[in-house]
């Protein structure tokens, strides 16, 4: 975003022409005429036009999240009007649609948008609220992404309250402006009765918005939201906002958030606070969305600002952008308290475990991952685990061992903190996004040592992590309790529906895949006995490794019998624990990388 200003303001400055796409004004208003049916109207108004048509745009995907998503789908009714007169308009590909202006230097566009998709990513109106996700509601004129605009937003006549990042236009009650489509459609925004609480932290006044209901302690989370605000702030020596905003959408199974420029959306269990557990996992997405607003919202890969709305934005870079960031919420919950020494380890050892039992991770890189995040991660099938490994998962690891790398190559003297800080104020000064030989080189530079070897094991390769090895680097023992021991493993995940017993997954080169089960055979009965519960219980319990055990499923309506010869596990069950023998060296590298 800060290159597309720079560049544009240069060229407007020099060019008549981009002079008068500034003069382009534009303005929308939303409505709710029908909100239990889940429509948003929307009216665009452009004024300063001066050729023979616009066309106008509907994105396709919703940045932080990366998907081609169709938003268009979902509009109906579109209708242009000059001064009340229509205008003639067609839709000439699957997002565009070109209104012919007759002349006419001002006219009004007006749309309804379906809105019923309970996401973080997707807007969803009912008679209780509206989450407007923006791109998937205003649409912007071709070649005007550098514009202004107005946002007027008319609430439902049972709403009172609207809550978004959107900076409010004095006098002008729910009305705001946006200097660019690149923060109107980074600027979320809900609109009913929800609870707002407020807290300042880092300087900065915060927000919370929270939809639901919900049996949260506004005045807990306020001093526990502020440490994660404050240790977030103290990586990066400043926070970029005047304001924040969480919008926090509390259901009856709720989960996941989306970051955005000044905001984020969280989705949450309203009866889950409660809980330690359930507590504890919100602050964790709190930690781990908010630390996006360093490291995607400003320190970005190149490919990720200025965006092309319409179509896939690639990058190799996404294990550090949401990888990273999935590390880093794990240190923040240690520096603000909120996690003991204890539970960090043990995150990160469930962490390591979850990576090196995905079959994937020896067959998709962490680069590879990424670049794939729009044809894979987001349209995952039966299969998946056998081929892919998450960019957020693989990341994760890739952060834990550089950032360990680092602490032990500097004697404790530095981390991955002092490269993620130096990489912000490179981006910041250049106003622009990195490259992956960028990262690399200044994590380099911060540690002294080259990670060419490192690179090509563990973010181009698909090397086994060396967990031992790094995480003795601080004085952590790891053991892996499945060690020595023969686990007799069928190797298939199942699900019971309505009583009946079927496989939803296979493992690569387990048992049940050598042998020919396949995903969707409904299994009848193992030797005999009746399938009427978790299929690897009953292996584990009566079967030892070697055994040939009789699998009678029914596929496609048939009857098949197999042989099936069970394998020993080939998974791990790690747990770690800081050595209470740790040498001053392993203290220094732990008091650097952990900051505590």
């Amino acid at each position: 975003m800060l290159l597309r200003k720079l560049t544009l303001g240069m060229m407007m400055i020099l060019s008549p022409f981009f002079a008068a796409k500034a003069q382009l004004k534009i303005n929308y208003e939303l409505s709710f005429k029908e909100p239990q049916a889940h429509y948003v109207e929307v009216q665009m108004e452009l004024s300063g036009l001066s050729k023979e048509f616009v066309d106008v745009k509907m994105p396709a995907w919703a940045p932080g999240s990366y998907l081609i998503r169709e938003f268009a789908k979902n509009v109906e009714g579109f209708q242009a009007n000059a001064a009340g007169n229509a205008l003639k308009a067609e839709k000439i590909n699957k997002n565009t649609w070109r209104v012919y202006t007759a002349g006419a230097k001002d006219l009004k566009v007006n749309y309804s948008v379906y809105a019923f998709e309970i996401s973080v990513r997707t807007s969803f109106v009912d008679d209780s609220h509206a989450f407007i996700s923006p791109t998937g509601i205003f649409m912007y004129p071709d070649g005007s992404l550098a514009s202004s605009s107005t946002v007027k937003v008319v609430p439902f006549h049972t709403w009172s309250k609207v809550s978004t990042g959107l900076e409010p236009i004095a006098g002008k009650k729910f009305t705001y402006t946006a200097s660019d489509y690149d923060v109107l459609f980074d600027s979320p925004i809900e609109i009913g009765n929800q609870d707002i609480f407020e807290f300042t932290a880092a300087g900065v006044k915060h927000e919370v918005a929270m939809y639901g209901g919900g049996n949260y302690d506004a005045e807990k989370l306020k001093v526990d939201m502020a440490k994660i605000v404050e240790q977030g702030t103290a990586i990066y020596g400043e926070n970029p906002n005047k304001h924040y905003t969480f919008i926090v959408h509390n259901f009856q199974r709720g989960g996941g958030g989306l970051e955005h420029l000044n905001s984020t959306v969280l989705g949450a269990s309203r009866d889950a606070y409660a809980t330690e557990a359930g507590y504890k996992g919100f602050l964790n997405l709190v930690a781990h969305e908010y630390y996006h607003l360093w490291n995607v919202k400003r320190l970005r890969p190149v490919a990720l600002g200025p965006f092309d709305y319409e179509n896939e934005n690639y990058t190799t870079n996404l294990w550090i952008s949401e990888g990273f960031t999935a590390y880093y919420e794990n240190k923040l919950m240690l520096r603000s308290g909120l996690w003991t020494n204890q539970e960090f380890v043990s995150t990160l050892a469930d962490a390591i475990t979850a990576v090196v039992n995905t079959p994937g991770a020896k067959i998709q890189s962490a680069s590879e991952a990424s670049f794939d995040s729009w044809i894979k991660f987001y349209r995952p099938n039966e299969n998946s685990a056998n081929t892919t490994v998450s960019y957020y998962s693989k990341g994760e690891l890739i952060g834990l061992l550089m950032d360990i790398e680092i602490a032990q190559a500097t004697k404790g003297t530095k981390s991955l903190d002092d490269v993620m800080k130096a990489m912000y104020e490179k981006v910041k000064a250049e106003g622009k996004g990195y490259t992956d030989a960028e990262f690399k080189a200044m994590a380099e530079k911060i540690s002294g040592i080259s990670l060419t070897d490192f690179y090509n094991k563990y973010i181009y390769g698909t090397a086994p992590i060396e967990y031992q090895k790094y995480l003795g680097y601080a004085g952590i023992t790891v053991r892996d309790e499945n060690a020595g021991k023969q686990i007799p493993y069928l190797g298939v995940s199942n699900r019971i529906i309505e009583g009946r017993n079927f496989i939803s997954a296979v493992s690569r080169n387990s048992a049940a895949w050598t042998d020919g089960l396949n995903v969707n055979d409904e299994v009848i009965s193992i030797d005999g006995v009746p399938a009427e519960r978790n299929i690897n219980q009953m292996i584990v319990q009566n079967k030892k490794v070697g055994d040939i055990i009789q699998v009678k499923v029914l596929r496609d309506g048939l009857e098949k019998d197999f042989s099936i010869k069970l394998k020993s596990s080939p998974n791990v069950k790690l747990s770690a624990e800081l050595s209470p023998k740790a040498t001053a060296a392993q203290k220094a590298v732990w008091k650097r990388w952990t900051g505590v």
